[in-house]
């Protein structure tokens, strides 16, 4: 899993400029789109988008992508607080991520869910599959990137971002439980595919969370964090003394200078070296 999770890394700042930018606007944008024809076609522009497994073995392939697109059902003041809560989160993301590693973040998840849903057919005659879900992960990564932010629930009451996280995954769970196996298996498939990405993708983090159950401690106690921490705290100070937080080793291009530049600290080297998006997978290593 953290070998899939490097080479995700490995693969968004070799290639910059993959993906889909503002590809939450683009869906926004879809989603407002149909939910206007629905208003004028009683629903029929959903009737002719939403997933439906047989009839995309029948030839109608645009379904694969279209229910992407769909908002979920509700009145116009609240379609419009959706879809700017989502828009907002998903840019968020993007900002935090890049154009390219959330691009594959959503598409892998929409992906995996259609495969999911086909495979479903097996034991279900009609799977569903739904933008609800794909919604649901993207605010589980927001709230794991930016776990103390403040989420006013129906515009009035703050929360944060990690307690309402807590709270869907406690109710997901729960909901699967009181559903019994038979249940689980024509609601399970879609979870498990926006979870599995999630956690690839989320690897990093979700390990040094169990970590703190025990081998973390352990790791914690060892020479080498012991050192590495030291370096950590050395160059911190160094970069307040000198204007900026993060400075390339190769070609010296600092956050400060270079706002929009991607910093990294690579793991593999010996000490707290840190490199720019260009030079991170392209650099030779530090020793002792």
């Amino acid at each position: 899993m953290r070998k899939l999770n490097a080479a995700i890394d490995r693969f968004a700042y070799s290639h910059p400029r993959f993906g889909i930018p503002n590809l939450m606007k683009v869906l926004v944008a879809a989603m407002a789109v149909v939910f206007v024809l629905d208003l004028f076609s009683n629903g029929y522009a959903t009737y002719m988008l939403y997933f439906n497994a047989p009839l995309i073995l029948q030839g109608e392939l645009w379904r694969l992508v279209t229910w992407m697109f769909l908002p979920t059902n509700g009145s116009l003041f609240w379609i419009f607080i959706s879809l700017s809560f989502y828009y907002f989160i998903g840019t968020s993301i993007e900002e935090s991520w890049g154009t390219a590693k959330f691009t594959l973040f959503y598409l892998a998840s929409a992906l995996l869910m259609v495969v999911f849903g086909m495979v479903s057919l097996l034991w279900d005659p009609s799977p569903s599959v739904s933008s609800w879900n794909l919604n649901q992960i993207l605010f589980l990564a927001f709230a794991t990137l930016y776990p103390d932010a403040l989420i006013r629930i129906y515009l009035i009451l703050p929360v944060k971002a990690k307690w309402l996280a807590v709270l869907y995954v406690v109710l997901t769970v729960y909901d699967l439980l009181r559903s019994g196996l038979w249940g689980a298996l024509f609601t399970l498939p879609q979870l498990l595919a926006v979870w599995l990405v999630y956690l690839v993708f989320f690897w990093d983090r979700i390990a040094d969370l169990l970590g703190e159950f025990g081998f973390a401690v352990r790791h914690q106690n060892s020479s080498q964090t012991i050192h590495f921490k030291a370096a950590v705290k050395q160059q911190r100070k160094k970069a307040r003394e000198q204007g900026y937080r993060h400075r390339c080793e190769v070609c010296g291009r600092t956050d400060t200078d270079f706002p929009d530049l991607q910093f990294r600290y690579c793991s593999k080297c010996a000490g707290y070296h840190c490199f720019c998006q260009d030079h991170i997978f392209n650099h030779t290593h530090f020793t002792e």
